[in-house]
């Protein structure tokens, strides 16, 4: 049985979240599209890693980097987790895939931080252009607080997000063995009360999360019978009300009991 898009359930429920709300849903069979602000952009918070991890797992396939290619996680370089680097008392040697799985499975920020300085902000901005993200956007290091007392923001759009998102379903993102590396490690998720928090695990979510003061955002491909990617965005937010949201409408859309009962 299709799934029945509640279109009014879904946005009457973003209705009621307060602040900046952006919203976009694709059905990966149907090709059925919901979206709200859903080409606006966004302050990215840790959902910049997503795009991030596409670029470096591009690279290595064209040559240009290999995961085996190790970078120093320097003392001074540290800052404050999610993540694990912080607590490495020496400098240890960490090669790109561990960094790229600590940036996506619980959301290293000093992993994250060691990338933008190895490839260049810059680089990783020309290469979002490249693979389809007009308007996702890096502006500064991850706790570059001058930076952000300027204004400058990493920004995200929740639809670009949900295309890429899709590409890597489709294994299209640049070959097959590119999008599954980064479908595989998104599946590894450790953030899981979002997107997933009512799914009870019946169902896999490949996603990426990102929250700061009044910010909370998920991104993912939700693999029901009928998979489909969702992407919210929240700025300026009540955090636990827009949490909650995100939990009730991946709920309504994955449809489970309904499944399950078959």
């Amino acid at each position: 049985m299709a799934r029945r898009l509640d279109k009014d359930f879904i946005l009457q429920r973003l209705s009621r979240v307060p602040g900046d709300v952006g919203f976009y849903f694709k059905d990966l069979t149907t090709g059925e599209e919901l979206g709200r602000n859903e080409n606006e952009m966004f302050q990215a918070a840790s959902v910049i890693k997503l795009p991030m991890f596409a670029v470096v797992a591009k690279f290595v396939a064209e040559g240009k980097a290999s995961w085996e290619d190790r970078l120093v996680a320097h003392n001074e370089e540290r800052v404050p987790p999610c993540g694990a680097l912080w607590f490495f008392e020496d400098e240890p040697s960490v090669s790109l895939r561990t960094l790229c799985g600590l940036m996506i499975t619980i959301s290293d920020n000093m992993a994250t931080n060691m990338l933008m300085r190895h490839f260049g902000i810059e680089t990783f901005n020309r290469e979002f252009r490249e693979i389809g993200l007009e308007n996702t956007h890096i502006e500064r290091l991850l706790f570059d607080s001058a930076a952000g007392a300027q204004g400058k923001q990493n920004k995200i759009v929740p639809r670009e997000m949900g295309c890429l998102l899709e590409r890597v379903y489709r294994h299209s993102f640049v070959n097959e063995t590119v999008s599954k590396c980064i479908e595989d490690t998104l599946l590894e998720q450790q953030i899981n009360h979002k997107i997933p928090g009512y799914l009870r695990g019946e169902v896999d979510v490949a996603h990426k999360t990102g929250e700061d003061d009044g910010i909370t955002n998920d991104v993912g491909i939700v693999y029901a019978r009928e998979p489909f990617v969702i992407c919210f965005a929240n700025n300026h937010t009540d955090v636990p009300e827009a949490e909650r949201a995100m939990r009730e409408i991946s709920l309504a859309l994955a449809d489970i009991p309904a499944w399950k009962a078959e």
